[in-house]
């Protein structure tokens, strides 16, 4: 898998991708100190609302702001965002109000919805090779993963001998040296944009996905990875401090096994998508999904002591599994049905449309669960998992079993009896 990374210009993107990440994950943390100190106990209103903020910037931002760059050259966008990400976490030390907060973190999420798909959308022109797409693919994956798992550490190390308000320095470096590294890329020569006006260009990503048998399939599988991951993100603190009155090592170490599951697939997805197509494997994947949130509603209703710890653990580890084995080869998809001058539209109404399903899943799995039960919103939660697996596999149904031939700029994404 590592072995990508001898291509030099794709080598520093991915250290850039890392550094940011890194920078991100300090954010967090720094972020939820600050929101104490501004609110005391109103602090986790604070951070549902940013969070909010951030989900609806990601929705709504990301096609907009798509539609409004297209004719952009790629790199310097990329720049452009990562300087004002690293602008935004420069001001929030500064920060003496609430709301405050909130419109910084709206511009920082909008950049981040810049920078995301048009990153995600470059990556299959430094690396046109199918096999070693993946393997950045899976690389992405773990890089996203081992942040999750290590920027709290950071973040702790750090703190046992800085202020809290030091560690948004930590995200600006982390930014700059992204945009450094960014700026040491050569970039493919970027393809020439089709004709139309904005209207066209906002709606573009999303009329592929119309187009496309494939992509529409996709859509169910958001829903369906949204609603398991919902249940774990949202719902591993309530049930392990609350229910299981456990203290946050505990909370760490369910979410690690999370993280852990997740690293395992994304590190043997080269080989799986070598012997196996795209689309079985997500299905697989996907298919597992509401049987462990099932598992998860039995768990939790009716397990008791050590021995309902230790299921909830290996279910977390096949949740992170199962969850990156959707989302993986996902990508693959979207390279495979845009061509050259679609992709940026495409990841980007692909990243609007996956976090249009996580907006409505946090709420159910946050607000709702806190009325009804963590074991009834599992249940909820696996319902909606499944509708989204039937409207997938409604779409897919019409498609042959064989592996699709990989497609050339030219003629991607084109299928039997589909015009572009």
């Amino acid at each position: 898998m590592l072995r990508v990374l001898g291509n030099r210009q794709y080598a520093k993107l991915f250290t850039a991708q890392v550094v940011a990440l890194l920078g991100t994950g300090l954010l967090t943390v720094a972020l939820g100190l600050l929101a104490y100190d501004l609110a005391g106990a109103q602090a986790g209103s604070v951070l549902g609302v940013a969070l909010s903020i951030k989900m609806l910037a990601y929705v709504f931002c990301a096609p907009l702001i798509g539609a409004l760059i297209d004719r952009l050259p790629r790199k310097a966008v990329i720049i452009t965002a990562d300087l004002l990400r690293a602008a935004v976490a420069l001001c929030l030390p500064f920060v003496g109000e609430v709301w405050q907060i909130y419109v910084l973190i709206f511009v920082l999420q909008s950049a981040s919805a810049t920078f995301t798909p048009a990153f995600q959308a470059l990556i299959p022109s430094i690396l046109p090779e199918e096999q070693d797409y993946t393997r950045a693919l899976s690389l992405s994956r773990l890089a996203y993963d081992l942040e999750a798992l290590l920027s709290p550490l950071l973040a702790a190390a750090l703190l046992s001998v800085l202020s809290y308000s030091n560690l948004f320095l930590g995200t600006v470096a982390g930014f700059l040296l992204s945009a450094i590294l960014v700026t040491a890329t050569n970039f493919p020569l970027q393809p020439a944009t089709s004709p139309g006006g904005f209207v066209h260009r906002l709606t573009r990503g999303i009329h592929r996905f119309g187009r496309s048998t494939e992509l529409r399939g996709v859509l169910g599988l958001n829903l369906t990875v949204a609603a398991a991951s919902s249940m774990v993100l949202i719902n591993t603190v309530v049930f392990v401090r609350g229910n299981l009155a456990l203290g946050q090592v505990e909370v760490a170490l369910l979410l690690g096994a999370y993280g852990a599951g997740s690293m395992c697939i994304a590190v043997s997805m080269p080989g799986l998508l070598g012997r196996f197509t795209d689309r079985r494997v997500m299905l697989l994947c996907a298919g597992t999904l509401p049987v462990l949130l099932f598992a998860a509603a039995a768990v939790i209703g009716w397990g008791r002591g050590s021995e309902q710890w230790l299921i909830l653990v290996v279910l977390w580890v096949l949740f992170g599994a199962a969850t990156s084995g959707v989302l993986t080869p996902s990508a693959r998809l979207l390279r495979r049905n845009a061509s050259s001058d679609e992709r940026p539209a495409v990841f980007a109404a692909q990243f609007s449309l996956s976090h249009a399903c996580f907006l409505l899943c946090y709420p159910l799995a946050g607000v709702l669960g806190a009325r009804i039960g963590l074991s009834q919103i599992a249940l909820v939660l696996a319902v909606c998992a499944l509708l989204g697996i039937g409207f997938t596999v409604f779409a897919w149904a019409s498609l042959s079993r064989s592996r699709p031939p990989v497609a050339s700029d030219s003629t991607q994404g084109l299928r039997p009896g589909e015009a572009r």
